[in-house]
């Protein structure tokens, strides 16, 4: 029993200095990470950059006489613009609410 004791210690002993180890369980780490954060951005990231980016030039391209969909789900006839980044969205007969241009979610059809 004591000299499978001693000969475990020996291994732990050679792994401990990095002596036993591979160069590639050294890296294995790093490339682990490297790579984890790669498909994260390519499968999460970049594209819900590139999403709010076409969102943002709807919402920049937004005239009178369009009809939009708000972030609270409301929809609406843009009518005007006001100073700033305020829209004036006509909801229903002479009902018209002001919201601000990133309250705007979507051009309806």
């Amino acid at each position: 029993m004591l000299q499978l004791m001693g000969t475990a210690y020996a291994a732990s002993e050679q792994t401990v200095n990095g002596q036993g180890s591979s160069p590639l369980s050294q890296y294995g780490f790093l490339i682990l990470m490297v790579l984890t954060i790669g498909i994260f951005y390519f499968l999460m990231i970049r594209p819900q950059k590139k999403k709010e980016k076409d969102r943002l030039a709807m919402i920049s391209a937004l005239k009178k006489g369009d009809k939009v969909l708000t972030a609270g789900g409301m929809y609406g006839v843009v009518d005007g613009f006001k100073e700033g980044d305020i829209v004036i969205v006509k909801i229903g007969g002479n009902t018209k609410v002001e919201f601000t241009r990133t309250a705007i979610q979507t051009k309806a059809q």
